[in-house]
């Protein structure tokens, strides 16, 4: 196992983090951002919603602003029809050009390209094809479809940033507490598997697919 640690992002670095929905980004990669938050004070979030009705969309701003800081936080929400992201890819393709014209980020979250929801998968292809000499790490989002791969960079996470990642997501999306995965064992059942994975002092990580890093 070979460390990389976040310090070789320069400062002030932009982070930009992609999802599809209002809960992606935090269930993907909130453990990682808490950490990059602390250890990179003069950081800057940029959070990339594409769907959401204004309901949930509150409850993203919510949860971005806990997990990062809201005075490092510019959120972004482009209300395109969840689940319809393929037909609409043309007007998705020039949502992703106003992010490359406007930020400029060191690191980017974004959804795995092998995702089997058409949402996360049509984002994915899409950053890749935008954002072409970035670091990009393509966080996983559990569910029914039991798409999960086999990742290759791993963030260990203290078990206090665990608690902050689950209790953020718990507290700020109550309109997805009906669903069934969507609870605390979900979130650290994952965060432990990839945390003995990857050997990490606490037990926990969260993982990412890396296609191409220079170092």
């Amino acid at each position: 196992m070979l460390p990389l640690a976040f310090g070789v992002l320069d400062e002030p670095a932009t982070v930009l983090c992609i999802g599809a929905h209002c809960d992606d980004i935090e269930i993907g990669c909130g453990g990682a951002l808490v950490r990059l938050a602390r250890e990179h004070p003069s950081a800057r979030f940029v959070w990339a919603v594409f769907a959401g009705e204004p309901r949930r969309e509150r409850e993203s701003r919510g949860a971005a602003a806990s997990l990062v800081g809201e005075g490092r936080l510019e959120f972004r929400q482009f209300g395109f029809r969840e689940s319809y992201f393929p037909s609409q890819s043309d007007r998705v393709k020039d949502a992703f050009e106003s992010l490359k014209s406007s930020v400029s980020p060191a690191l980017i979250f974004t959804h795995r390209l092998e995702d089997r929801h058409q949402d996360h998968r049509t984002l994915a292809e899409l950053c890749w094809n935008t954002f072409r000499s970035h670091l990009i790490l393509e966080y996983e989002i559990p569910k029914y479809e039991g798409d999960l791969g086999q990742p290759n960079f791993f963030v260990p996470l203290a078990e206090s940033d665990l608690d902050h990642k689950v209790a953020t997501l718990m507290r700020s999306f109550p309109s997805q507490h009906a669903r069934a995965w969507f609870t605390p064992e979900t979130f650290r059942a994952l965060a432990r598997i990839r945390g003995i994975e990857c050997a990490a002092d606490s037990g926990y990580a969260e993982a990412f697919h890396a296609r191409k890093i220079c170092v």
